[in-house]
């Protein structure tokens, strides 16, 4: 499945690079050329050393792996060992994806702070270098553990919403696309960033009950998406959207995306309460 995508890059002349050399573009206001990619890999699973990376290495495709710290540190029997996460460093950038891989929502700032440093700790000992980035454990966060992440000065975090980068993405929430599984990646590639200000989306007892945004102002007309609701069509009043729903959060984390018709989109992550 790698192979299948990887040919389908180097044949449709896809650029493969890493996370921070798209912070690097965004940090200089520069435009991301449409034929960049950067791939990710979370977790630091020991597959991705036996079957990923001798790919990577075919292709000399660079990447950036996110290392799930305790799996290592305890040698937990399907992720990598430190040793072999120093062999994969010479090969790709190496970030951070916790220490414990907790469900960050749930703990305190706290505790959300020593999960980090702890890892931070262990990884720097261990690999002997500072991570630039981050990625969320399962892609979940709100805003206070955004700016719990942000205050340990990394370069960049990722999230795990699916949408494309650019110039005026912030570098603190980077949207990723899951490729899972027997993936036709050709149509994920047609996903353009869509400059969007979220300003309030309002939840009464877990019930989505207002969402209002702001985008460019020629855009009339589009669509929302919510988990487990679907699409549904919306009007926009000089690229404004203030409308009254009531939708109930299905799932534990709940996607709200806006996309226009010719596949530009900005989605916002919902945790549930309980």
């Amino acid at each position: 499945e790698l192979r299948k995508e990887f040919n389908y890059f180097k044949d449709n002349g896809y650029k493969v690079v890493t996370v921070s050399d798209l912070v690097k573009l965004i940090k200089e206001n520069k435009k991301i050329p449409d034929n960049y990619v950067a791939l990710n890999i979370d977790d630091s699973y020991k597959s991705f050393y036996q079957n990923g990376l001798p790919l990577f290495k075919e292709f000399n495709y660079p990447f950036t792996l996110f290392v799930y710290v305790e799996a290592s540190k305890r040698g937990y029997r399907d992720f990598m060992s430190f040793d072999e996460i120093r062999d994969v460093a010479k090969y790709g950038e190496i970030g951070l994806h916790s220490y414990s891989h907790p469900h960050l929502t749930t703990l305190t700032s706290k505790e959300v702070k020593k999960d980090t440093q702890k890892a931070l700790d262990i990884f720097e000992k261990e690999l002997g270098f500072r991570p630039k980035g981050y990625a969320y454990p399962y892609g979940e966060f709100d805003s206070s553990t955004q700016k719990d992440i942000k205050s340990f000065k990394f370069e960049y975090i990722c999230n795990q919403n699916s949408g494309a980068i650019s110039k005026f993405s912030s570098v603190y929430d980077l949207d990723r696309v899951a490729l899972v599984g027997d993936t036709n990646v050709k149509p994920k590639f047609k996903i353009k960033a869509l400059d969007v200000k979220w300003h309030n989306i309002k939840i009464d007892k877990n019930r989505i009950k207002k969402v209002i945004l702001s985008t460019h102002s020629d855009i009339k007309k589009a669509q929302l998406y919510i988990s487990g609701h679907g699409w549904q069509r919306v009007r926009l009043i000089d690229g404004k959207l203030d409308i009254s729903i009531d939708k109930k959060m299905k799932f534990k984390r709940t996607r709200v995306i806006l996309k226009t018709y010719d596949n530009r989109q900005s989605s916002k992550l919902l945790m549930r309460a309980n």
